[in-house]
C-alpha cells in the first residue's frame, strides 16, 4: 500500500510539473493550481526537480526566497529555492538594459538582489564565515520573478516553491569590488519603478544575509542530490521587497547610492 501510495503521488506531481512547464511554454495563464497544492518543502521540490528534467535546459543558478517569521515552524525552514535557467540569465553591465519577459497574466515582479558566483564548492562543510571562501565574485543584480499561475504567492512557500520558486530569469548587473572587506550588510539598496522610489532597505532585513543565503542553498541542494558546478549564481534573496510590475514597465535597482542596473518588461 505504501508503495502505491508513493506512485500515485509520484505521478499527480509530474503531472503538475508538466502542467507549468506546458503554461510556461504557451505563455497562458492558469487560473487554477494545477493538481493538490504541495503542503510540505519536500512535496514541492520533488515537483521542481521533476519539472527541471522535463524541462532540460541547463541550470546557471539559483534564487533564494525568504519564508516568514510566522510560517518557519510550519516548514522546517526560512527559505527556499528555485532555478535559474542559463539561458535566462542576462548581462546588464556597460550600461545595458535588457528587455526580460514576464507572464503578464499572471504574476510578475522584480527584486533587488546581491548576486553571489560559486567556485568549486566540493564536499567541505562551511559556516557563515567561511561560505565566503568559495564565493569568487559578488555583483548587484535583478531578479525576475514570474509565473503563470498568479497565486503562487497566496498559497505558502511551497506552492512558489513547486514552480521554479516563482523564478523567470536574473539580471547581472555591475560587480561590487572589494566585496570581501565590505560591509554588504550595511549597503543601501534602492528600488523604482518607471522612475518612481517603491521600496528603500538594506540588507539587514535578510536573516542572515547574502553569505546565509549562499550557505543555505548548499545544504539544500546537497539533500536534494543537486551538484553545484563552479560559476553557478545565488541570487540571495529580495532586499527591498517584492515589487510587483507589469510589461511595458521599467525597473532600475541602486546599490550604495552608485552601483546601478535596470531592465525593462516584456511579455
Amino acid at each position: 500500500m505504501r508503495e502505491m501510495t508513493k506512485m500515485l503521488a509520484t505521478q499527480e506531481q509530474r503531472a503538475i510539473a508538466k502542467a507549468f512547464l506546458a503554461a510556461r511554454a504557451a505563455k497562458t495563464p492558469l487560473t487554477d493550481y494545477p493538481g493538490a497544492m504541495p503542503q510540505a518543502l519536500a512535496d514541492a521540490y520533488e515537483i521542481q526537480d521533476m519539472a527541471i528534467a522535463l524541462d532540460g535546459r541547463a541550470v546557471g543558478g539559483w534564487k533564494v526566497g525568504r519564508i516568514a517569521d510566522e510560517l518557519v515552524g510550519h516548514y522546517g525552514g526560512n527559505r527556499i529555492a528555485g532555478p535559474i535557467f542559463s539561458d535566462e540569465i542576462v548581462d546588464a553591465t556597460n550600461g545595458a538594459v535588457p528587455a526580460m519577459p514576464v507572464y503578464g497574466e499572471g504574476f510578475a515582479a522584480v527584486e533587488a538582489e546581491v548576486l553571489l558566483r560559486f567556485g568549486d564548492v566540493g564536499t567541505r562543510d562551511y559556516d557563515i564565515g567561511s561560505v565566503r571562501d568559495v564565493i569568487t565574485e559578488a555583483r548587484t543584480g535583478i531578479e525576475i520573478a514570474s509565473s503563470p499561475f498568479p497565486g503562487i504567492n497566496q498559497h505558502g512557500p511551497a506552492v512558489t516553491a513547486s514552480d521554479y520558486g516563482n523564478n523567470k530569469g536574473l539580471v547581472l548587473g555591475p560587480r561590487i569590488e572589494g566585496w570581501h572587506g565590505a560591509d554588504l550588510i550595511a549597503m543601501p539598496v534602492e528600488f523604482r519603478i518607471d522612475g518612481a522610489r517603491v521600496g528603500a532597505a538594506t540588507m539587514a532585513t535578510m536573516l542572515d544575509g547574502p553569505f546565509g543565503s549562499a550557505l543555505f542553498l548548499i545544504d539544500t541542494l546537497r539533500t536534494r542530490g543537486i551538484a553545484i558546478p563552479p560559476g553557478t549564481w545565488v541570487s540571495a534573496g529580495a532586499i527591498t521587497g517584492v515589487h510587483e510590475i507589469r510589461p511595458g514597465q521599467s525597473a532600475e535597482a541602486l546599490f550604495d547610492g552608485k552601483i546601478r542596473v535596470s531592465c525593462t518588461i516584456t511579455s
